[in-house]
């Protein structure tokens, strides 16, 4: 390099060099700009918006790579965004020093990182109020203690992510919607411990919720509901400790647009009925192994589910000829039927429906296409 360009870049202020970082856009440049000299690498640190360490499915490589974050943590202090997923091996430890230097953080994936408890959550929120995304999946020694600090010092939070997290009670579920008034997305998926009771008085700003594989009850289904916001729901293979259907008080859910009940093995026609009668705005509904549903059910979504453009009833034993023209004889606006392995619809009966409804997608597979826009 020229002797004089040498010397002119090295009297560019920070501020200046910051400008030049900010508008590169590839990663592997701005890899670049840090190697070029100590002065570049402390310039890069400080403009880094987002840090992601990727999993290396070695436990003795991530455990390695576990001990550098903090440093790496305490040289970047405008960060916005870090994923740490998949990194079991990392230790409270690491997240201490987040803490003291994450006002700026909105976004923090801690997926599968088992090695937190809730000791290193409490001490990460102290210094991080601002965020707004938290992923908290399979982070298994979580407990509603942890998560009644986490809600207390985050009051801006958006998001949250508990899925596969064993030891989430009610408890912890009141103390998030008791603490983030703006909580609007919630994943819960095999939080087996819930029965929904938490959701009580939750906020209207709650309007999409994934609870595939929970546990909950007739009455915490209704207090499920509660905020009046729900417009995703989310519960496929929803288990039941009574054996007992309570998903008609889903019809208080009066915003609902998407609803999955994929091998809700108790739902029944009065259930099906409510729901088509009180939730006249669904859009896609998925109904696919739902062998409890009959004529009555499937007539009654034929009748009431007028914006219904979207409907799943793969695997269906109790779905007829009858009742498939029934959802041919309602439903104007279905664009979609996800129709595979239902043994009581016959070649006659799937002909008359594709005569009256010619326009209407027969597809055997079951890809959500939520959302439309």
């Amino acid at each position: 390099m020229d002797v004089s360009i040498e010397n002119y870049i090295s009297y560019l202020s920070d501020d200046c060099l910051l400008s030049v970082f900010n508008k590169l856009e590839s990663e592997l440049d701005r890899n670049a700009f840090g190697l070029t000299c100590n002065n570049w690498f402390k310039v890069r640190n400080i403009g880094r918006k987002s840090l992601t360490f990727h999993c290396s499915f070695n436990p003795t490589v991530d455990k390695e790579h576990a001990k550098y974050i903090p440093k790496i943590l305490a040289h970047s202090p405008h960060l916005n965004r870090i994923s740490l997923s998949g990194l079991t091996e990392l230790p409270d430890s690491a997240l201490y020093t987040l803490g003291m230097s994450g006002s700026s953080l909105r976004s923090l994936s801690l997926y599968c990182c088992s090695g937190i408890t809730d000791d290193g959550l409490a001490q990460m929120v102290i210094g991080c109020p601002n965020l707004v995304i938290v992923e908290l999946q399979s982070c298994f020694n979580i407990t509603d203690l942890g998560l009644e600090s986490h809600s207390k010092g985050c009051h801006a939070l958006k998001s949250l992510n508990l899925g596969s997290c064993m030891a989430i009670s009610d408890r912890g579920i009141s103390a998030v919607f008791s603490n983030c008034s703006n909580i609007c997305t919630l994943i819960i998926t095999g939080c087996r411990c819930l029965s929904g009771v938490g959701f009580r008085r939750c906020s209207s700003t709650l309007c999409y919720l994934e609870a595939e594989s929970c546990m909950l009850s007739p009455d915490g289904l209704l207090d499920v509901v509660s905020g009046g916001g729900i417009e995703y729901l989310n519960l496929h293979k929803l288990g039941s400790s009574a054996g007992l259907d309570g998903l008609g008080s889903l019809a208080f859910a009066k915003r609902l647009c998407f609803l999955n009940l994929r091998m809700c093995r108790y739902l029944t026609d009065d259930s099906v009925a409510a729901i088509a009668n009180g939730c006249p705005l669904i859009e896609e509904w998925n109904l696919a192994v739902c062998h409890g549903v009959h004529l009555p059910g499937w007539s009654a979504i034929g009748l009431h589910c007028n914006k219904l453009r979207v409907l799943h009833v793969n695997h269906c034993r109790n779905i007829c000829n009858e009742g498939l023209l029934a959802l041919g004889d309602g439903c104007s606006r279905l664009e979609v039927l996800h129709m595979n392995g239902c043994v009581k619809i016959t070649n006659n009966g799937l002909a008359l429906f594709s005569i009256a409804r010619p326009n209407i997608d027969l597809r055997v597979d079951e890809v959500v296409h939520w959302p439309f826009h």
